[in-house]
């Protein structure tokens, strides 16, 4: 799940703050057709979904810069393998560009379940196994691989829903369409423009997020520092270097720098600091009078900061007893430690800080250095709750950023950051309907929506809600490298899709 450049397309509602679980006024009981479906889908088609999520993994189906998805050779291929599964199935199958439609019935009313195909980068390094292959052994019960949680797996899940519906010749009031969207992680703007022009389902879900049913969604932001790199002659210690951080949607779990006219005393009291930490491990290489340093965190969706373990802010940190010149990297160090630090809310960045009842607090994450030829630029991830306008937080940004500037004298220049809306759904009929069915397979009585830090298109879709297919207190691993499903969870989101479209469409 990702969330780009669309601000100015949704508008926020408003939601009563409601916890996880509570007792509804009314609980609605799961039709037995509905349940037999979903057993029935169980035992005739696990490893087939399993057999076609891993067709559906060996597409590197990451954009490519400059190369419109349509256009994108991997992506055709992805649509391809999509197509001859949906016509094996017997499911109709429409390919709009972007944006591939793979149906079931034929009724005007419609039930849209909404999904994307495109997957963020992953650093085969990190993985036992290519991220591009299916890997059912490292891990007993675990299936491995880049999209098997986002959103891949979801996609083959639906797939095979569809198809034991179609198999129990179960009559539809409404017809079901699974939306594959091809650029959810990279640029939202087609899918902004085609549903503008498109009449869309009626009735929408989206499976790109969480459990029990999530109505709200904090908005994306990504706030852009440039630190301009000074060549200063001088015999003290100083970075020369300072990386981290491999795409924007990622907490990163590595970062890298480098301090010349380092000594031995430099590096005994750095190792002795490291060990304080827990969480991340430090690796120091000194030659030369060149001190190298290396942290390995744990990545995680930058959307829960708290699942992970973000390098860069602690390898500043490991470096914050020291103030150091303002060369650029040194520059960037002494900002992160003042302005970040290793809290996750914001709380030291001036007064931009902030919280809601139910939304949670805002989260502020640097997540990637990009380097450049004169600058180096942080680009720090938010998640933003609703409590503020962007128009306040942008100004609270800004003043926190120039104040820090003039104390410090530091070479920054902020750039154009984006801040993204929050979005609260306030107009789901069928809220009820997905809060039964989960409950009734997982047993979890009385669930109740919830909110989550990551956006998923559930927004741009009449009245949409996201439904899993992450369970509540478990970690999420899209976006890590380490991304699986289990298959014990694999196998209770089919039957809970199934009965959903059942109880949707029926």
């Amino acid at each position: 799940m990702n969330l780009t450049k669309f601000n100015q397309f949704v508008k926020v509602g408003i939601i009563c703050s409601l916890p996880l679980f509570s007792l509804p006024s009314q609980a609605l009981k799961v039709s037995n057709i509905a349940q037999q479906t979903a057993e029935y889908a169980v035992n005739t088609y696990s490893q087939a979904m399993v057999d076609s999520l891993a067709k559906l993994v060996q597409h590197n189906t990451v954009a490519a810069k400059g190369i419109p998805s349509d256009k994108n050779p991997t992506h055709i291929a992805f649509k391809k393998e999509l197509q001859q599964q949906a016509l094996a199935l017997g499911l109709d199958y429409q390919d709009d560009g972007y944006i591939v439609i793979i149906g079931l019935g034929n009724s005007k009313e419609r039930v849209g379940i909404i999904t994307h195909g495109d997957i963020q980068p992953a650093n085969p390094d990190k993985w036992a196994k290519s991220p591009f292959e299916l890997d059912t052994t490292s891990e007993p019960g675990k299936l491995i691989g880049r999209g098997t949680e986002d959103d891949k797996g979801p996609i083959a899940t639906a797939l095979y829903a569809m198809k034991a519906i179609k198999d129990k010749g179960i009559p539809l009031n409404k017809r079901l369409e699974l939306y594959v969207y091809m650029a959810e992680e990279s640029d939202w703007q087609p899918l902004i423009d085609y549903v503008k022009t498109h009449e869309l389902p009626q009735t929408n879900i989206t499976i790109d997020a969480e459990y029990p049913v999530v109505t709200a969604e904090k908005g994306y932001g990504t706030l852009k520092i440039a630190f301009k790199k000074l060549n200063k002659q001088t015999f003290d210690t100083y970075i020369k270097h300072f990386e981290g951080g491999y795409f924007g949607s990622q907490i990163p779990e590595d970062a890298k720098a480098v301090i010349d006219n380092a000594d031995i005393n430099l590096l005994e009291k750095l190792m002795k600091k490291a060990q304080s930490y827990q969480g991340v491990n430090f690796d120091f290489t000194l030659k030369d009078n060149q001190l190298t340093i290396t942290a390995l965190g744990k990545s995680a969706h930058s959307s829960k900061p708290q699942e992970g373990v973000n390098a860069i802010p602690y390898l500043a940190d490991l470096l914050a007893d020291h103030r150091w010149p303002n060369n650029g990297p040194g520059t960037l160090v002494n900002f992160i430690n003042d302005n970040v630090g290793l809290g996750l809310e914001g709380k030291k960045f001036g007064n931009i800080a902030y919280h809601d009842d139910f939304m949670g607090p805002m989260t502020v994450s640097p997540t990637v250095i990009k380097q450049h030829n004169d600058s180096l630029e942080l680009n720090i991830n938010i998640r933003r709750p609703k409590g503020k306008t962007a128009t306040q937080l942008r100004a609270e940004i800004t003043q926190a950023i120039a104040s820090w500037k003039l104390q410090y004298l530091a070479e920054l220049t902020e750039l154009d950051h984006q801040i993204g809306d929050p979005f609260v759904q306030s107009d789901a009929l069928h809220i009820d309907t997905l809060l039964s069915v989960f409950s009734h397979f997982t047993g979890i009585n009385n669930a109740q929506p919830i909110s989550i830090g990551g956006g998923t298109n559930s927004r741009l879709f009449p009245g949409a809600v996201a439904f899993g297919p992450s369970m509540p207190g478990e970690k999420y691993t899209g976006h890590s490298e380490h991304e699986f499903i289990t298959k014990k969870q694999f196998d209770l989101n089919l039957k809970m899709y199934t009965a959903a479209m059942v109880e949707l469409a029926k």
